[in-house]
């Protein structure tokens, strides 16, 4: 019986789950009713999400509302949340289902951080994994999106995805469950529907045990990412010469001795958005400053390295410094930047520290990124030198330039901060008013 195997499956592969606090992704059809009682017999802590994506009119309503009333029967907390997901999918040139599940993911994401759940259910099963795979199938993609839908993706778990349709079905009936039926599941408009009605019923007439032995195989294709990812994972080691919560360093050198170069670029980069090892290839031989982007990251070519760099990175903001009175906190170096007057000079070499003559300032100061065109009179060199020169010759890198932050008095740089002071505004043991400016890292 489905609820002893679904019982047995939850010990096995996910006993963690079973006194933890789970939100139920339920739309009120077949597959998420069962879902929900079989949490429910088995005694979870569940609470259930419900969206409503406004795509059927009336309809959607009254999804929304039987899953509401299941919800308020059974003393189970409910969340709902109505979409505009026409609009979403316009704006962001999108495919109606892409948006539906773009939408979705996002705010099953805002509820588990905001209302502390621990996990994710979704009512994923065997039949919908035939149907992804067989829609990558047709797309040529690789390995990885042949393994199809995982059973477990951070916080999100499906645990039917082991069981077929016609065991929920069976289950509901015998359980005189009730359910909604989604009339857009019949409509051959969409891709997956047609491969849902013209194509499975097919294979499955064709091989009466097509889903277990599609399960059998999606096993070894695990057994084999296995192997890759745990082989990726030792080449990284070697290949990455500097890592950071927002930033990788690849060398490129000896990411082009790999054997095979190409099939290794691909599980080297897939998981932060490519998808286009050719693309990657030719930015190994690109010229510096060559960049390509995925939705959630950037790649480099920085003379001998690629610099793959997060969107999430935060950009240097600028910022006005009206009055010596509190530290400044820059965000994106997490730090301060104090400014305190000082009766002495001290010889420290320290980059991260200067000392100022005071009256050669103009109040307010400025906070900024630089920008071409940017010239300043480095310390120990005395004369007139553009930035643009100075970094080259310094070997920053794109993104090190990128993150820089210059101390300015009107239009002149005072300091390239914990890189070089203007020599203009060294204090000396003449100046009648010094200052003393140093930057604290907030992990310091």
């Amino acid at each position: 019986m489905l609820i002893h195997n679904f019982k047995l499956h939850i010990e096995q592969n996910f006993p963690y789950v079973i006194k933890d606090k789970i939100l139920v992704a339920v739309s009120g059809g077949l597959d998420s009713m069962v879902l929900t009682n079989l949490c429910l017999k088995l005694g979870f802590k569940i609470s259930i999400a419900h969206c409503n994506f406004c795509l059927r009119d009336s309809e959607s309503d009254l999804d929304e509302k039987f899953v509401k009333d299941f919800a308020e029967s059974n003393s189970v907390p409910f969340f709902s949340k109505s979409f505009h997901t026409k609009l979403h999918s316009e704006r962001y040139g999108l495919s109606i289902q892409m948006a539906a599940r773009e939408l979705r993911y996002e705010w099953f994401s805002y509820l588990q951080l905001n209302h502390d759940f621990d996990w994710v259910f979704t009512a994923h099963h065997t039949d919908d994994n035939i149907e992804t795979f067989i829609i990558n199938l047709s797309r040529g993609s690789n390995i990885h999106a042949l393994s199809g839908i995982p059973e477990k993706n951070d916080k999100i778990i499906r645990p039917l995805l082991i069981f077929d349709r016609v065991e929920l079905l069976n289950y509901a009936i015998n359980s005189k469950l009730k359910w909604r039926e989604d009339s857009s599941n019949s409509s051959l408009d969409y891709q997956r529907n047609r491969v849902r009605h013209s194509i499975i019923p097919v294979l499955k007439e064709v091989f009466p045990n097509f889903n277990k032995n599609f399960n059998k195989t999606k096993k070894y294709i695990y057994s084999s990412l296995d192997l890759i990812n745990n082989h990726i994972i030792n080449i990284e080691k070697d290949i990455i010469i500097f890592s950071s919560k927002y930033e990788k360093h690849f060398d490129v050198s000896k990411i082009k001795s790999l054997v095979s170069v190409k099939s290794y670029l691909y599980p080297l980069f897939f998981k932060y958005g490519f998808t286009d090892w050719n693309e990657i290839y030719n930015l190994l031989e690109a010229q510096s400053g060559k960049e390509i982007h995925s939705k959630t990251h950037r790649i480099i070519k920085d003379r001998k390295v690629l610099i793959l760099v997060s969107n999430q990175i935060l950009l240097p903001k600028e910022q006005i410094i009206s009055s010596l009175e509190k530290p400044i906190y820059i965000d994106h170096m997490n730090c301060f930047l104090k400014i305190n007057k000082s009766s002495r000079i001290s010889n420290s070499n320290d980059d991260d520290m200067i000392y100022i003559d005071d009256t050669q300032l103009e109040y307010p100061l400025i906070l900024r990124p630089w920008k071409n065109g940017d010239y300043f009179f480095p310390k120990g060199f005395n004369k007139r030198k553009k930035l643009s020169k100075f970094f080259k010759d310094e070997k920053l890198s794109v993104v090190e330039k990128s993150k820089l932050m210059l101390l300015c008095t009107k239009d002149k740089i005072v300091w390239i901060l914990g890189i070089r002071q203007d020599s203009r505004f060294i204090a000396t043991s003449k100046s009648k008013s010094i200052s003393k400016i140093s930057i604290k890292y907030a992990t310091d």
